[in-house]
């Protein structure tokens, strides 16, 4: 999928120089959109030439299709690891989602744009995500963790909707709170009501039958 042309010269720098590159991309796409991002004004941010960009990059369709492989890799695959078999997949999942977004709030607020914009980004996010949460709430139902009238396509779908569509309108979310809504105490606030919004509708409470 990616064109990114890596010839290391065995130094470490021309990797760190991709990283540079993608992460600067990957800032002003979530700030600017991909439309209004040059390669030049990429060069600069990132501190490199902009015959250096385009030696790794080629084009900037290559360098958008480098950043949204990275943001997919980096959003699905800690989401997609199997929750251990003792832990609380609640818990579990929030965390491993509020760490994403702490860590990375570029990624959080590329991914916003990509799925308002209906770009193919947002697309495979979304169908990752869904096809990840499907598995995953099936499995709670065959633990018996979940209710026996729960559905659980919309369960996945309003699990996605939580998460993502927090991420979409989150400067409207940021005009209603203290702080910004990716900073540690805002994400553990928002992952705190998340998770009893789940477990009071559709867990089944403990000493129930």
């Amino acid at each position: 999928m990616s064109s990114v042309r890596s010839e290391s010269d065995g130094t470490g720098v021309e990797p760190r120089n991709i990283e540079r590159i993608r992460d600067a991309a990957l800032r002003s796409f979530a700030e600017h959109g991909t439309a209004a991002t040059t390669l030049r004004g990429v060069a600069a941010a990132a501190g490199v030439s902009l015959g250096l960009v385009q030696h790794h990059f080629a084009t900037k369709a290559g360098l958008i299709q480098a950043v949204d492989k990275y943001v997919l890799d980096y959003v699905i695959t800690p989401l997609a690891r199997p929750i251990p078999e003792r832990a609380d997949s609640i818990v579990e999942v929030g965390s491993r989602v509020t760490g994403l977004f702490a860590d990375r709030p570029d990624v959080a607020a590329y991914i916003g744009r990509a799925l308002v914009n209906g770009s193919p980004l947002g697309t495979m996010i979304f169908d990752n995500l869904f096809a990840v949460g499907t598995a995953r709430w099936q499995q709670r139902a065959e633990r018996g963790e979940t209710r026996p009238d729960a559905d659980l396509t919309w369960a996945a779908i309003n699990g996605l909707v939580l998460a993502l569509g927090a991420i979409s309108l989150r400067t409207h979310i940021d005009r209603h709170l203290p702080e910004p809504f990716t900073t540690p105490a805002q994400l553990q606030r928002w992952q705190s009501a998340v998770d009893s919004l789940l477990r009071e509708g559709l867990f089944r409470q403990p000493g129930t039958d």
